[in-house]
Order: C-alpha cells, then structure tokens, then sequence
C-alpha cells in the first residue's frame, strides 16, 4: 500500500476526526476538507481543494479503507483503516499521529497522541512501534538519529515519502515539549469548550 500524501492527509483527518469529535463522525465533505486543512496538529499544513480531496477519496474507498455512509442530505465519509489495515487503537493512534505531524520520536508521539490514545510511558510507545516495525509489511521505521539530536524519530511507511532528510531545519517540527505540551491542553480545551456551547444550543 503506497498512498499519496493527499490520501494520507484524508484517511489521517478521518482516523483523528472518529477519535476527538465522535459526535460530528462520520464527516461530510465540507467538514473533512476543513480537517485536512486546518492549521494547528499538521505537518506539513496543506491547502487541498475539494477536487482533490474527492480523488483521494475514490482511491481510498478502492483500498477499503474509506466507505460512504448514506442518510441525512449530504453524503458522509468513514474510514475502515483499523480493520482493513489490521492493526489495534493503540498502534492506529500512533499512525495516525505519524500521518498528520510526520517523523517524530517516541516522546512526541507519547505526547501528540494525548488526545488519541493515553500511553502510560514512553516503553509503551516504543513497543508499538517496534511491533509495527516488526510486520510481515512493516507499517514504521526507525530514521538515522539527526545530527545534534538526542532521540531517533520514526516514520510511517503508508506512502512513498523519503524522509531519510527530515529535520526540524528543513520541515517546521515542534522540538519544544513544554510548547508540544501547551498546545495539546488547547486544543483539549477548545473541544471541551465547542462540547459545552452545543450542549447549551440544544433543546432542554
């Protein structure tokens, strides 16, 4: 399975979507091109249009891993990557992360998966990814540690992407855990937040 980093990006935004916003899942198309063009937990942030995000989704229903859902007026997109990929939610949610943000080591990961998936520590982390590693078709690999680094970063293997010169100076990475850690509590935040006000809308 070699896909296109429009596919990733789509079959990523559905895999994350399930996950934080359960109550707007499935997505329709106007909300899955907003997910996969939102600014913040992207890496690197995309601009796709609504064409290219439906051929994604024609390549990616092909592979199994994307299936319509019919009801309601709009069409609505979910994704089958666990089942069709074979692998469990802790192992997905570190995929998915990969997706999304690209390379990273096994502490971003602990950490950019917060919201995905709880890992008690980073062993955790690293024993999933050296599971996934470890496949008949590995899904990860471990990168060559970067000059001037402390920690290897792993990357999916979902795609076609060369990230043998990936580094926080040729692709913008959050490097600081304390600003990684902040903008995870935002953003957990700003759901809660988004949870609340359409609590307060609906009917009594």
């Amino acid at each position: 399975m070699k896909l296109t980093p429009h596919e990733i990006r789509v079959l990523g935004t559905l895999c994350e979507k399930q996950r934080t916003v359960p109550d707007t899942y499935p997505l329709s198309l106007n909300a899955l091109l907003a997910g996969c063009n939102q600014k913040t937990s992207r890496q690197p942030v995309m601009e796709l249009s609504e064409a290219a995000v439906a051929i994604a989704l024609d390549r990616l229903r092909e592979l199994k891993l994307v299936v319509d859902v019919s009801g309601g007026r709009v069409t609505r997109f979910a994704h089958q990557f666990e089942k069709t990929v074979g692998v469990p939610g802790p192992a997905a949610a570190l995929l998915i992360v990969l997706m999304l943000r690209g390379p990273q080591t096994a502490g971003e990961l602990r950490l950019n998966c917060e919201r995905l998936y709880s890992f008690a520590d980073i062993s955790s982390v690293e024993a999933f990814l050296a599971e996934l590693a470890e496949r008949e078709a590995p899904l990860v690999r471990e990168l060559p540690r970067a000059p001037g680094a402390r920690e290897n970063r792993w990357a999916h293997l979902l795609g076609d992407e060369d990230f043998s010169d990936f580094s926080p100076s040729t692709v913008k990475m959050t490097a600081d855990t304390e600003l990684a850690a902040l903008s995870v509590r935002v953003e957990v935040l700003e759901q809660e937040v988004a949870e609340l006000k359409r609590l307060l809308r609906a009917p009594q």
